[in-house]
């Protein structure tokens, strides 16, 4: 990631931050609005829509669009990348999971618009870690998205999801990991907790000190919003890359 593309989104974000104190909503433009291009780029909206489809997203250089990437979903070469930063004891991205990302994947994911890459932004301790390795060992027996989904379908109505040692393996069980013995041994796995810290060290660097924040093309949004919102950011995003 460019010192410029660091500096761009953190400024964005950490706007959007203080923002959503008051609104509690925060809609941020990478570059001047939706459908237009960063600065530097030299193509607004309409004139780069039948150019590459991932040329919104080299802007700012964050998908990774890795086809072996457990912790993403849908197809590889999808013209869009969702990027969400959340973490498993936060209730909003709870909110956000059982009553929205569904439909998302419903409508853009499943019909080959939009990928989602998953990024790990452990806020509340430990046991937000925790979460996020087991996941992560859950993903390496092609289940984490079925263990995100079983984590947050436990979180609480209010407050932060407690998370101990035995919840993390009866989530495994819950969902079918082929191997539990090797599960439990990959939760103490360090090479797994390096990857989770990787994913909050690139949620720091932009500037995403709350969560959920979701990266969509130009735009940054904060928050467990109402899909309405998240279907009129989907649609102008990928307007602008030439898809309808």
């Amino acid at each position: 990631m460019s010192d410029k593309t660091r500096r761009v989104l953190a400024i964005i974000l950490a706007l959007a931050m203080v923002g959503s104190l008051a609104a509690g909503v925060i809609l941020s433009s990478l570059g001047g609005g939706s459908g237009n291009s960063a600065p530097g780029a030299g193509q607004s909206g309409s004139s780069s829509a039948h150019g590459d489809p991932r040329e919104a997203e080299d802007d700012i250089a964050l998908a990774r669009r890795d086809a072996d990437d457990p912790t993403a979903m849908g197809d590889v070469d999808a013209p869009l990348v969702l990027i969400e930063y959340a973490d498993y004891r936060c209730p909003y991205c709870g909110v956000f999971n059982q009553d929205t990302l569904p439909t998302i994947v419903e409508e853009y994911v499943d019909t080959g618009k939009v990928r989602i890459e998953w990024r790990d932004l452990p806020l509340f301790g430990e046991q937000s870690s925790d979460a996020a390795v087991a996941a992560r060992a859950a993903g390496r027996q092609d289940r984490f998205w079925e263990y995100h989904d079983a984590v947050y379908a436990d979180a609480p109505e209010r407050g932060h999801l407690e998370v101990t040692r035995d919840k993390l393996l009866a989530w495994a069980e819950e969902v079918d990991v082929p191997d539990t013995e090797q599960f439990e041994e990959d939760l103490d796995d360090p090479q797994l907790l390096d990857l989770v810290e990787a994913d909050a060290r690139e949620g720091q660097q932009v500037g995403a000190t709350g969560t959920p924040t979701f990266v969509i093309g130009h735009e940054a949004l904060v928050g467990a919003q109402p899909i309405g919102l998240f279907r009129d950011l989907l649609d102008d995003q990928l307007e602008a890359v030439g898809v309808q």
